[in-house]
């Protein structure tokens, strides 16, 4: 498939069916379009009654090996008893092609919306982010990248740079603060920190939650990288909130993992990382049509000017003590 074709245009919903139909599985609903801008995700129901999702993924962003690994992880979570949407395996394999469109399915995972500011569910949720950290310790990954400040960082600024259309009394300030936000995080995040196998994206938009269970969702970003990145996402609001919400989740995540304590300093420079990688993200995908119709407000001056007073809260919030529920842990 031709780098032109990467906003999946040639993606009609006869292709998504014929590409389905091909495994054997023939939908008796038309196609419920899912909240994906990555890579394109359907909803249906099938002829033998269940319900499924089948992700088309976006050309040219993961090799054949590197989705195979997270399909592979995906299993292995599921195995465990992790709470985790695992591919179905046909003929013992995930991963299929049709008309140069890689794709998957899986069965469709009920439930409402994980609530963040429940503790109860945010215990639960701690408790299995431990199991799954218990496994991702286990091997690394071959094929995934770590996540790091050289493409989330310094890349997405090459991005930005290049790509972004800013007016000049704006760009000159925006950048300046990047580069201070990153010198500021580029210390921290090259820290002698284990790295594990992590679902990469825990954001409470990818947990669901049923019959008091959370089910974890979307393991397209998985990467290796630091246990807190699947944590600090879990945190909101002003600090006394989020220190009771660590208290909270490390309570059950500790039941089955340890965390280096150390590892809370890196909350905000992963948060400072998160806002400069969206932005680049934003940019690079410009280009798919979806991404102007979704995000209207993108580009224009009043939208920077927003992100500019965002990356200075930021900067402060780099200065502040981290988190700890260890008194004077942090000096």
């Amino acid at each position: 498939m031709s780098a032109a074709q990467f906003d999946f245009q040639s993606l009609s919903p006869d292709l998504v069916l014929d590409a389905v139909e091909s495994l054997g599985v023939y939908p008796d609903t038309g196609l419920l379009a899912l909240n994906s801008y990555e890579n394109r995700v359907y909803q249906f129901r099938a002829e033998d009654g269940g319900r499924y999702v089948t992700k088309f993924y976006r050309p040219q962003r993961w090799s054949d090996r590197q989705i195979r690994e997270e399909h592979e992880f995906a299993l292995e979570l599921a195995g465990a008893e992790v709470p985790v949407a695992a591919p179905i395996v046909l003929d013992g394999e995930t991963l299929f092609e049709h008309q140069g469109y890689r794709f998957a399915l899986w069965h469709s995972v009920g439930g409402r919306e994980f609530e963040v500011d429940n503790l109860d569910q945010l215990e639960g949720v701690g408790r299995f982010l431990g199991r799954l950290h218990q496994e991702g310790r286990k091997k690394p990954f071959l094929h995934r990248p770590e996540l790091g400040i050289q493409e989330f960082g310094f890349e997405a600024r090459a991005i930005l740079q290049q790509q972004a259309q800013l007016s000049g009394y704006i760009e000159n300030n925006f950048f300046l603060l990047v580069d201070q936000l990153l010198d500021a995080i580029a210390e921290p995040l090259r820290g002698n920190y284990q790295r594990l196998r992590l679902h990469g994206d825990m954001h409470p938009s990818n947990i669901l939650w049923r019959d008091d269970s959370p089910s974890f969702v979307d393991l397209d970003d998985a990467r290796s990288g630091p246990a807190i990145q699947d944590l600090w996402m879990m945190l909101s609001g002003d600090r006394p909130n989020r220190l009771l919400q660590l208290d909270v989740l490390m309570e059950g995540y500790e039941t089955f993992a340890t965390l280096d304590n150390k590892e809370l300093a890196l909350i905000e420079p992963l948060r400072a990382l998160r806002m400069i990688n969206y932005l680049a993200w934003l940019t690079k995908r410009w280009q798919d049509p979806a991404f102007p119709r979704n995000f209207p407000w993108f580009g224009t001056d009043k939208f920077w000017e927003e992100q500019i007073l965002a990356l200075k809260e930021q900067l402060a919030a780099l200065d502040e003590a981290p988190l700890s529920l260890i008194p004077g842990a942090f000096g």
